[in-house]
């Protein structure tokens, strides 16, 4: 069976009335496969979003699924009073046969969520405003999730945010080197081992631990294509415990800089600050009521810290032959990495006016 034909037996699979009529790959994710799936009733088209868990990086679908249908399901609680409230909370559609995750005869792990529609979601901020509207989303999504009722979320990538176990799996890439690479990496190699004593920051700090998105990309929030509102988060794989700072910190990743998150000019990788201010009001607006002082005061240095972990992230997947993210051309993540680790020194330059400003506010 061909892919194309596999993914629409997948999208069968799903309780949606109507003859499916098209199925298309959707959305700029580096980990799922995802597609449009379209559906034709009577009242006319139904569009939903269909994706293949990539289980090599999800290996337990199951326990994946259960956090997301707890989330799912306390946030619509959160705003069954609100208007448009479907547009508001990814919606998970069940399978014919039961339950929301379904297994084809390959192998491979199917979910299926209603389409948000008139919205969008963005790979670069584009101005201050959208920078807070997604900031405050973010924020409001850990506002609504801080009395998630126990057990805690599992989790469903072990210390997906844990900078020294990051450099001790770097390290092991380095000492293998087993695609050849090492050798034309030296300098990003260099600046990860030096930077590494900073790692450690936010877990000695004692913060209260608390359910976190932990994938905080721009293109992780849709933002509603009439107000520019930050309406529906979404990527909910990473969901589970972690540090408030965390969220923050990759949104800030992803926003601060105008150049792409693999660009070889390295010139054009600068912090703006004017983004990072709309950042920090968007996201404190909505959890001020529930962040600790030391919570807040970490903020600044947690974009670093994020921006630091991804960087080590994309240079050790460089280094073992590219096994984790997809990459579009050879060299993507080394370029990745040393994106990142010019934004990092970016931001360290303006780290005492950063905090200035959390101080102000």
């Amino acid at each position: 069976m061909s892919n194309e034909q596999n993914t629409r037996a997948a999208a069968r699979q799903f309780d949606i009335p109507g003859e499916l009529t098209g199925v298309a790959p959707y959305g700029s994710g580096h980990i799922n496969d995802t597609y449009c799936a379209v559906f034709e009733r009577g009242g006319g088209p139904v569009r939903t979003i269909l994706q293949r868990i990539n289980t090599k990086i999800f290996r337990d679908p199951a326990i994946l699924m259960e956090n997301i249908e707890r989330v799912t399901a306390h946030l619509a609680g959160k705003v069954a009073g609100e208007p448009d409230r479907e547009r508001r909370v990814l919606s998970l559609i069940p399978t014919r046969g039961g339950g929301v995750l379904y297994r084809d005869g390959e192998g491979d792990c199917w979910r299926m969520y209603r389409f948000i529609g008139r919205s969008t979601t963005f790979d670069q901020v584009s101005s201050a405003a959208q920078a807070y509207q997604a900031a405050r989303a973010f924020g409001q999504f850990q506002a609504q999730l801080a009395d998630l009722p126990a057990p805690l979320l599992h989790e469903t990538i072990p210390d997906f945010h844990h900078t020294p176990k990051r450099m001790a799996t770097l390290k092991k890439a380095i000492a293998a080197d087993s695609a050849g690479r090492a050798a034309g990496a030296r300098r990003e190699i260099d600046f990860a081992l030096g930077w590494e004593p900073q790692g450690r920051v936010l877990l000695d700090a004692g913060l209260p631990l608390r359910t976190t998105h932990n994938d905080t990309k721009i293109n992780n929030v849709m933002l509603d294509d009439a107000t520019g509102e930050g309406i529906c988060i979404i990527d909910l794989d990473t969901v589970m415990p972690g540090l408030a700072p965390y969220d923050f910190g990759d949104l800030a990743r992803t926003s601060l800089c105008s150049a792409a998150e693999d660009e070889r000019d390295l010139s054009k990788v600068e912090m703006d600050f004017e983004l990072f201010e709309a950042l920090l009001r968007g996201f404190l607006e909505t959890t001020r009521g529930f962040l600790t002082r030391d919570e807040k005061r970490l903020l600044p240095f947690s974009c670093q810290l994020i921006t630091f972990n991804i960087g080590i992230r994309f240079l050790t997947d460089y280094l073992s032959g590219d096994t984790y993210f997809k990459i579009h051309r050879e060299g993507q993540n080394l370029d990745r990495a040393r994106a990142q680790f010019k934004l990092v020194q970016s931001i360290a330059r303006q780290e005492d006016e950063m905090n200035r400003l959390v101080e102000s506010i």
